[in-house]
């Protein structure tokens, strides 16, 4: 079968697509301070977002980022690992405040600021040992094009939706590397609708009425006292340490986001197959295609492509549990989501392909899967 014939193929990267599905689904102000691999992103959103502000580094980022969010605005960043060391601090501020932002980390080469130019997915541990106590980060990867348009969208649904900072994974390929794309394949993104308070009683800030996330009511409207603070408090806002009230409340924080992050993956099973390949990001591009040419060759194996990385959702378990063989595909060192999915002691029927500096190779896959 012949490729499809369209007037809407185009060269384009991943971070154009990322900029352009943030602003259609709601996002009004872009925050941000120019790094490499996320520059692309920083330069789009400066045409394309309603607002920008060009802060004078990541720490002001995040506090500007904060302060938009607390207003009702819908805010946008990009960074690299250097970036987001400065902004950690903050990021656990916008957790305990209970407020939506995104944060797209564009990935490269560490330790400390590595290789500017060189790829890597090598920030996933990090990513589960953000928040201060260990509690859940929402962190979602794109995989292919397809993701960086639709996921963008979805994060921020999900970040109004938890209240909550949410990261959105990606890597130098995916944001910088120019591909034919075929426009028509992009689907239609309804904006973001935020769930403020409505009602008419005095505005308890952290109250969830039987829910896990408050509803949002921004703070200057002329109606509601609104209180927020990122230290330990009750559903008013108030701060307390030992109290009950105030714990449990903290406890609510990691409840919401195990129990509210959707389970985004992509799943191709074969009949017969004894072997899994489990990859994310840009390694999904080398995944796909090892499984293509197994395949080929006649034996049959199975494809997840993981894009919600954290919290890990169960069903990527329930999945795994399927098979005797698992291979997971990964640009790092350590084999970050292999120890986060299974521990530092791995079981005998998982195998890494991974490596740092270079992509993975579908044909280093495809030797752990065989066993060659």
């Amino acid at each position: 079968m012949g490729k499809k014939q369209t007037k809407q193929r185009t060269v384009l990267d991943g971070s154009r697509l990322i900029v352009e599905s943030c602003v259609r689904a709601g996002a009004e102000v872009y925050v941000g301070y120019p790094i490499t691999p996320a520059n692309y992103i920083y330069q789009y959103s400066s045409q394309r977002f309603p607002s920008i502000l060009h802060a004078p580094d990541e720490i002001t980022t995040l506090q500007w980022m904060a302060g938009l969010s607390a207003t009702g605005l819908l805010p946008v960043t990009a960074t690299a690992f250097p970036g987001l060391a400065l902004m950690v601090e903050s990021i656990n501020m916008a957790f305990m405040m209970e407020l939506p932002m995104l944060i797209v980390l564009v990935q490269r080469l560490g330790p400390s600021t590595g290789s500017a130019t060189v790829g890597a997915q090598g920030d996933l541990l990090l990513l589960r040992g953000l928040i201060s106590g260990g509690y859940p980060l929402p962190v979602l990867a794109v995989s292919d094009f397809g993701d960086c348009w639709e996921l963008p969208s979805l994060a921020l649904r999900l970040a109004v939706s938890l209240r909550s900072p949410v990261v959105l994974l990606t890597s130098k390929e995916m944001a910088m590397t120019q591909r034919s794309f075929d426009l028509d394949l992009l689907t239609e993104i309804e904006p973001v609708q935020w769930r403020f308070y409505t009602g008419q009683e005095r505005y308890r800030p952290y109250a969830t009425d039987g829910g896990l996330a408050p509803p949002f009511l921004p703070i200057g409207n002329d109606r509601h006292q609104v209180r927020l603070t990122a230290s330990t408090h009750n559903a008013e806002g108030e701060l307390l340490s030992a109290d009950e009230e105030a714990l449990e409340n903290t406890r609510r924080l990691q409840k919401k986001i195990e129990t509210g992050t959707p389970a985004y993956y992509e799943l191709d099973e074969q009949e017969g197959a004894e072997a899994v390949i489990v990859s994310y990001g840009i390694t999904a591009y080398a995944a796909r295609e090892a499984a293509v040419k197994l395949r080929a060759q006649g034996m049959p194996v199975s494809l997840l492509i993981a894009k919600t990385l954290l919290p890990v959702p169960a069903v990527y378990y329930d999945i795994l549990e399927r098979y005797r063989r698992i291979v997971i595909a990964e640009e790092n060192l350590q084999g970050q989501m292999a120890q986060i999915l299974f521990g530092y002691r791995l079981p005998d029927r998982v195998r890494l392909a991974h490596g740092i500096g270079r992509l993975v190779h579908p044909d280093q896959i495809i030797r752990e899967v065989t066993g060659s």
